[in-house]
């Protein structure tokens, strides 16, 4: 078998179909970026790099900047979840698609040719409630997958003979469950007034989510899962293992176990080796200090270092004709523009991967006529995905 980047082995692609094949990562971090450690001066191919693209300098040429995307919100931490899907929670109740992010919108159209639909990864609790990157139509979050560990186990750990049969009968019952739900519902359908039918609608819809869950899982359960290239990771709860866990998505898309996938950096991100004393949220407050900007500095140089590998790595594995990377669309950045105003304009955007002509530093209109909404750019992802969809989110069109 072949080496990857770390050392590991490879384990080869599982499902033929799957080769060559759009996919689609979105990594999200929670309190910004350093923009002016991050953004160029000087716009197009001859940009500048500054203290926060050095790491990137390898993939200059599989990677675009870009600056004035966001979707026009204000809330700081609050609406930091709107990062992939440009609406707010709390305003996406009357909206069709609600406020389903980029990476589900995709899913519920390419999903069902994988095992597993969406893979999302994230802490779970910590400052301001956890993983928050991925929504449903229905309006529900996506919980994360909490470490390198349950990641690893989800990707490669098959269940017993014994456990699958008990899975068999929770399935065969939680589908007998699912039908009465469905045939109570509908009868009070016809009973409710046009208000209650919209509350019922609304329910109907997660009700459907879980049926398609409960499909899918029905229909992979005697599938073999892909032979695990290495042991089981010892570094069970916490997504401070950035290495790992963008080895296992990298292996995820590899083996065609999905082709979709997110990754959260939350306020609790602290790697230990760093030295920092202090929490990661309680720096982003910097209030001009130098030495908090400095630590600062040090904890997004070393996101950025693992996402330039996470890339590298994605460029050498081979799929078809064309290496994983350029299948791959990755979207990187923050629904906050800068964490020590709250602000969730002017947002860090990296697209890497996915076929795109890069190499650009692209500098846009922050406002006015000429402002284009970050979701054109989802928009124009989705579609480059397969999907024959006109409007996502906030969009105006295409970004192109």
């Amino acid at each position: 078998m072949a080496k990857s980047v770390e050392g590991s082995s490879v384990v080869q692609n599982t499902v033929g179909a799957g080769v060559g094949t759009p996919r689609f990562v979105a990594v999200g971090n929670l309190l910004g970026f350093q923009t002016k450690s991050l953004f160029p001066e000087t716009a197009g191919k001859g940009y500048e790099t500054t203290t926060l693209l050095e790491p990137l300098a390898e993939n200059r040429d599989h990677m675009t900047i870009y600056r004035g995307l966001d979707h026009g919100i204000k809330g700081g931490h609050f609406a930091v979840h709107s990062f992939l899907s440009g609406v707010l929670n709390s305003e996406a109740q009357n909206r069709p698609d609600g406020n389903v992010t980029i990476d589900q919108f995709i899913a519920d159209e390419i999903g069902t040719q994988t095992r597993f639909p969406s893979l999302t990864v994230g802490s779970e609790g910590g400052i301001h409630g956890g993983c928050q990157l991925a929504w449903t139509r229905s309006g529900v979050r996506v919980p994360p997958i909490t470490g390198p560990a349950d990641l690893f186990k989800k990707l490669f750990a098959s269940d017993s003979a014994e456990r699958k049969a008990q899975r068999a009968k929770e399935n065969s019952l939680h589908a007998s469950i699912l039908d009465s739900i469905l045939e109570d519902a509908n009868r009070l359908r016809r009973k409710v007034n046009h208000e209650d039918k919209e509350k019922l609608d609304e329910y109907l819809t997660s009700i459907r989510d879980v049926e398609k869950r409960l499909e899918m899982r029905q229909r992979w359960a005697d599938h073999p899962k892909p032979d695990a290239p290495f042991d089981i990771p010892s570094n069970v709860n916490t997504v401070n293992d950035l290495p790992m866990l963008y080895e296992l998505i990298a292996l995820a898309l590899q083996t065609d176990s999905t082709r979709v996938a997110t990754l959260e950096i939350g306020g609790c991100f602290l790697p230990q080796d760093l030295g920092i004393a202090k929490s990661y949220h309680g720096l982003s407050h910097h209030g001009n200090d130098e030495q908090n900007i400095a630590h600062l500095i040090t904890l997004e140089t070393y996101q950025i270092k693992h996402f330039n590998r996470f890339l590298t790595r994605l460029s050498q594995i081979q799929d078809g004709e064309q290496s994983l990377l350029d299948s791959t669309a990755v979207i990187f950045g923050s629904g906050m523009g800068n964490g020590a105003s709250h602000k969730n304009t002017d947002l860090p955007i990296i697209l890497a991967g996915g076929g795109y002509r890069h190499g650009e530093f692209k500098a846009l209109e922050a406002g006015g006529t000429q402002k284009v909404p970050l979701c054109n750019l989802y928009l124009e992802m989705a579609q480059r995905m397969g999907l024959e969809a006109n409007a996502f989110g906030t969009s105006s069109g295409t970004f192109s």
